[in-house]
C-alpha cells in the first residue's frame, strides 16, 4: 500500500465513530502510561507511552496517529507538567505518529525487523534529533553535549522497545482477529 493511500484511508477513518472512540481510548491510555516514567537525568527519561502511539499508527493510520500524538502530548503536559509547555515536543509527537502510521498501517503482520526499523526511525528522528534540539533550545545546553548520552540510551533501548512494539503488534493482531475486525477500523 502506498503512503498516499494510507493517508487517504486514515483520513476517512476520521468519519467513523468506532475509529474516533478507539483514538480517544488510545489517547487516554497514552496519558496514563506517560505518567509512569523513570527520570534518569533532567535530560533523560524512560517511558513506554510510545506503545499507544504505535498502536494508533497500526490500527488507525498516519493521520489519526498524528492527531492522537498531539492530543496525548498536550493532555499529558496539562495533567503531569514537567516544566513550561513547549510546542516542539508536540511537533515531535506528531512526527512520531506519522512514522508509526506510515510504516505500520495496514500491515497484515508486523515482524521483529519491521518493528526494529520503525522504532529505529522514530528513535533517530524524534528522540535523537528533534527532542535533543528542543532540550538544547529550552535548557541552554549545546546539542552536541546532550547527544552522546541520548544516543547511548536510545541505542541501548532500541532492541527492547522494538520487542515491545513487536509483541504489541502481535497481540493486537490476535485480539482483532478474534473480534472479527481488521486493522483500519470498519463499521
Amino acid at each position: 500500500m502506498s503512503i498516499k493511500s494510507s493517508f487517504t484511508r486514515s483520513a476517512k477513518l476520521l468519519t467513523q465513530t468506532r475509529a474516533l472512540t478507539m483514538a480517544a481510548m488510545l489517547v487516554a491510555l497514552h496519558v496514563a502510561l506517560s505518567s509512569v516514567r523513570v527520570q534518569i537525568t533532567p535530560e533523560l527519561r524512560l517511558s513506554i507511552g510510545f506503545i499507544t502511539q504505535a498502536a494508533a499508527g497500526m490500527l488507525l493510520g498516519p493521520v489519526i496517529a498524528m492527531l492522537t500524538g498531539a492530543a496525548g502530548d498536550i493532555i499529558s503536559h496539562l495533567l503531569f507538567p514537567t516544566g513550561a509547555y513547549f510546542p516542539g515536543y508536540t511537533f515531535t509527537a506528531v512526527v512520531g505518529g506519522l512514522i508509526y502510521g506510515a510504516l505500520l498501517f495496514d500491515r497484515p503482520r508486523v515482524g521483529y525487523l519491521r518493528a526494529l526499523a520503525t522504532k529505529g526511525a522514530v528513535s533517530a528522528v524524534c528522540n535523537l534529533f528533534l527532542n535533543t534540539l528542543w532540550i538544547s533550545m529550552t535548557g541552554g545546553k549545546a546539542m552536541m553535549v546532550l547527544l552522546p548520552a541520548r544516543a547511548l540510551k536510545n541505542l541501548g533501548l532500541l532492541p527492547i522497545e522494538a520487542l515491545l512494539l513487536y509483541m504489541t503488534a502481535a497481540a493486537l493482531t490476535v485480539v482483532l482477529k478474534r473480534a472479527g475486525v481488521q486493522r483500519g477500523v470498519r463499521e
